[in-house]
């Protein structure tokens, strides 16, 4: 796989995904360029150590993750929201899990406010339609634990965005 070819047929396949996937990280277009570029700047001289063709996208999305905590513990950034006050999360099958329609720049920002244990899967999940198993393997969690963190980001996320809310999630005034 590490001829010029084959590298460009991985980039041209999995570098709108990354980019994708490393803006909903970071939140910034900017951002999301530089952990695209860095994430392919680090796969390609390493191309002729992946023993499993087939799981090349986890493979590309365990080092941009990887790059963005690096990022991350290096800006020492600390403005999270707790989900411990959240509480229970909703049953699926509740009025309160029915479809939003929110505009995308107000998702970001939910997004940038929830810490990145709870972001990661959610992003992989619903945005790059990672399976459960594939989330706890790029984690290195067990599945029961990917599934409450999605759950417990769900929750939040609805909460927040939810019509006749303010801006921190509180029934408006």
């Amino acid at each position: 796989m590490g001829s010029a070819v084959d590298v460009r047929t991985l980039i041209d396949a999995h570098y709108e995904s990354l980019y994708r996937y490393a803006y909903r990280l970071s939140g910034r277009a900017t951002d999301a360029e530089d952990l695209t570029q860095e994430t392919f700047g680090k796969v390609i001289p390493r191309l002729g150590q992946l023993r499993e063709p087939d799981r090349v996208k986890g493979w590309l999305f365990r080092i941009l993750r990887n790059a963005y905590l690096h990022k991350v513990r290096d800006e020492r950034r600390g403005s999270f929201v707790p989900l411990e006050a959240v509480g229970d999360f909703a049953a699926e099958d509740s009025p309160a899990a029915e479809t939003l329609d929110v505009d995308p720049a107000k998702v970001q920002v939910a997004l940038n406010e929830l810490d990145e244990t709870f972001r990661t899967p959610l992003i992989l999940f619903y945005f790059e339609e990672f399976s459960y198993r594939d989330i706890a393997e790029q984690m290195d969690l067990p599945i029961g634990t990917v599934m409450s963190r999605l759950a417990r980001a769900k929750t939040y996320l609805r909460a927040k965005l939810s019509p006749g809310k303010d801006s921190d999630g509180l029934p408006a005034r």
